[in-house]
């Protein structure tokens, strides 16, 4: 039987080359950076610029399907996932980076069907790795397979996290003890890079063992989280429970032993679902 969603997959790697091109030529320019909801949450007219390129795109030819992107939802778009086809999109994953250049910035596309990941593609774009899976097809990087550390001893685990201005100064602190308290398993380190899909595609692709955040955005993992899961790895919520896209927390790790110690140490602190009426942004993303 003929895979009904490969040939928007196709389709959606040729756009994202194109948008990958897009920010690496906006980087030989000044950059013109705007504030949405406080100093350090930017977005720039190449964010701007990138999604309208992607959706336009992508409308053309598949009309009938829904979008979800990050600059649509801070114009007043909604973020529901329905059962609908739907295109979720990080049109510049790494926004502070960008500006920054500060060499991980990645458009990011999950691809959704029945509320379930069919697809997802990673461009971190400045250093020209295009990361991809098909679900049931494994995952690849620049078409070369990829795939987890397999990693289960917490101790000489590299995990990843995202480091972010918290208004709440009870959230900032907890965020703080939170990597006090992985530091003190101890692990071998941890380490960010700014972009939370690159993160993922780390842990993808063995480069490190687990990567955790609190606040994040279901465009930002939507296409990491179809290759972390083909790529052997393993996703759970910051609970321990269940996976939820739309939930804005994920442990992502290269075991199931080691995913679940990081939820064992991990203080949990409220974040915005991206299915209710206001999103706040995350200003590293």
């Amino acid at each position: 039987m003929a895979d009904p969603w490969q040939e928007c997959m196709d389709y959606c790697m040729e756009v994202t080359k194109q948008a990958g091109s897009m920010i690496r030529e906006a980087l030989q320019k000044d950059i013109v950076v705007m504030q949405k909801s406080s100093p350090v949450d930017l977005v720039t007219e190449t964010d701007q610029r990138v999604e309208e390129l992607i959706i336009s795109s992508i409308k053309a030819m598949y009309p009938t399907h829904s979008f979800i992107g990050e600059e649509s939802v801070a114009a007043g778009a909604p973020s529901i996932l329905t059962d609908s086809p739907t295109w979720i999109i990080d049109p510049v994953d790494g926004t502070t980076n960008f500006v920054h250049r500060f060499p991980f910035v990645s458009v990011s596309i999950g691809f959704t069907v029945k509320k379930v990941i069919e697809f997802g593609i990673v461009y971190s774009a400045i250093e020209d790795k295009l990361y991809s899976a098909r679900k049931g097809k494994g995952a690849f990087c620049n078409d070369v397979p990829i795939k987890v550390s397999g990693q289960e001893d917490i101790t000489q685990s590299l995990v990843l996290t995202e480091m972010s201005f918290r208004e709440d100064p009870e959230h900032f602190n907890i965020m703080m003890d939170n990597m006090k308290a992985v530091l003190n398993i101890p692990v071998h380190g941890i380490r960010t890079t700014g972009s939370a899909a690159v993160m993922m595609c780390f842990v993808a692709s063995g480069a490190a063992d687990a990567y955790y955040h609190i606040g994040i955005h279901c465009w930002d993992m939507a296409g990491g989280a179809a290759i972390v899961t083909e790529a052997g790895g393993v996703i759970i919520d910051i609970s321990g429970g269940p996976f939820d896209l739309m939930s804005g927390r994920l442990i992502i790790a290269s075991s199931q032993a080691v995913a679940e110690r990081l939820a064992n140490e991990i203080t949990e602190f409220p974040c915005e679902r991206d299915d209710t009426e206001v999103i706040n942004d995350d200003p590293d993303q």
